[in-house]
């Protein structure tokens, strides 16, 4: 950070937002930064093409555009460096690489992002890696599970799509003793409301196609690590050739000046809504963890400073069989909840979750697991079409 905006540390989350990532004054004035589309780079002798002595070199290692987008998320994570990645997916398989070889043995939580659970079993497994996935409230009890070629811990708070809650402090002190490198998927609170470095994490993940596009048209994921990892994920990225797109960062580094106001917004509409489906009788459970009911939320009130606008519900189904049919006729009925993957964007959407893939955390008993992606719609609306969702699923 410059001296002239030294002040930035101190500033309050929006006006940071506002701020980070650009100086001005080293582009003419310019308020925001140039996209610079870029694959060869000149030199002006052979002394110093061979000894590389300029900031930029080609364009899969950095341009002033992603250099912008990269010091902006520097600010919000506290880390020592950055890399962009073209995929929230990329975001975790390329740290995985990074840090993990043949013969190592990984810890990771049973309520992980889907795909990456597809990259271990499949992948890692055929590079000679061997995973083994852990109950994500387990705690201190995880050191039982290390062993002496333990090499990486893989952390997500809260769980894909049933928000289980982690101590990720205890986890990341006691993998540290041991050695281990420590990631943590924090797509869902976003360093607004989660710092993972601040919380002993050693390389933290987001995926920036959520909230910091926030418009459903970007795919891009950020890897930030400390100072100790920094160097070893670096040179994995630039051994990779993995590098994201200059208009892609340009947006994605626009978005963030407006993250703030995005997620502050859905979270709050999205509490309202856990909490009237709470009292449905329709609704065996809610998985929020800011509702005081939920088993995880003692840890998420201590740590996170907020919670975003997506959370999970069980339909109540009666019996086993009826579960999928009410689910695809509750889905089925609505008009403003868009069917569709992905979230953070401001639309609303909604999607009935597949956990099949879960060793440790089942899928409910009760009936189908439905995903809510609240956006940017009134309340009254949502819960309108939601209700026309409930009154389809109760004639099956």
């Amino acid at each position: 950070m410059s001296e002239k905006k030294a002040w930035l540390a101190t500033a309050g989350t929006d006006t940071r937002l506002a701020h980070i990532g650009y100086d001005p004054s080293s582009y003419h004035g310019f308020v925001n930064p140039p996209v610079v589309h870029a694959s060869t780079v000149l030199f002006p002798n052979a002394r110093a093409m061979e000894t590389r002595s300029q900031p930029y070199t080609y364009g899969t290692r950095g341009t002033p555009t992603t250099d912008a987008l990269c010091l902006a998320i520097d600010e919000l994570e506290g880390s020592a460096g950055t890399i962009l990645v073209p995929s929230g997916l990329a975001a975790i398989t390329v740290p995985f690489l990074a840090f993990l070889s043949a013969g190592d043995h990984a810890l990771i939580v049973d309520s992980v992002y889907s795909p990456c659970r597809h990259f271990c079993d499949t992948m890692l497994a055929r590079l000679g890696v061997t995973v083994e996935y852990y109950d994500p409230e387990i705690g201190a009890g995880i050191e039982a599970l290390i062993r002496p070629n333990t090499r990486l811990v893989h952390t997500e708070a809260p769980g894909s799509n049933t928000y289980e809650m982690q101590d990720i402090r205890v986890i990341s002190d006691i993998a540290h003793r041991h050695g281990c490198v420590v990631t943590m998927d924090n797509t869902w609170a976003t360093p607004l409301y989660f710092k993972p470095l601040d919380f002993g994490v050693d390389i933290s993940i987001h995926a920036a196609t959520k909230y910091p596009s926030g418009h459903s048209d970007i795919l891009m994921g950020t890897v930030s690590a400390n100072a100790k990892y920094w160097p070893q994920l670096h040179e994995a990225n630039i051994t990779l050739g993995i590098c994201a797109a200059p208009d892609d960062s340009y947006q994605i580094l626009r978005g963030l000046r407006t993250m703030g106001i995005r997620l502050e917004h859905p979270g709050r509409r999205a509490l309202r809504m856990a909490k009237w489906l709470e009292g449905r009788e329709d609704v065996a459970r809610v998985l929020h963890p800011a509702l005081p009911s939920f088993p995880g939320h003692d840890i998420w009130k201590r740590d996170f400073k907020g919670a975003s606008g997506i959370f999970s519900f069980v339909l109540t189904a009666g019996s086993p069989e009826k579960a999928k049919p009410k689910a695809r006729a509750f889905l089925d009925s609505l008009r403003i909840f868009g069917l569709g993957w992905s979230w953070g964007g401001y639309e609303s959407l909604a999607i009935m979750v597949n956990l099949d893939d879960r060793t440790i955390r089942k899928a409910p008993e009760e009936g189908a697991l439905i995903r809510l992606q609240i956006g940017l719609e009134n309340v009254e609306d949502l819960v309108a079409d939601l209700e026309a969702g409930f009154k389809a699923a109760s004639e099956i």
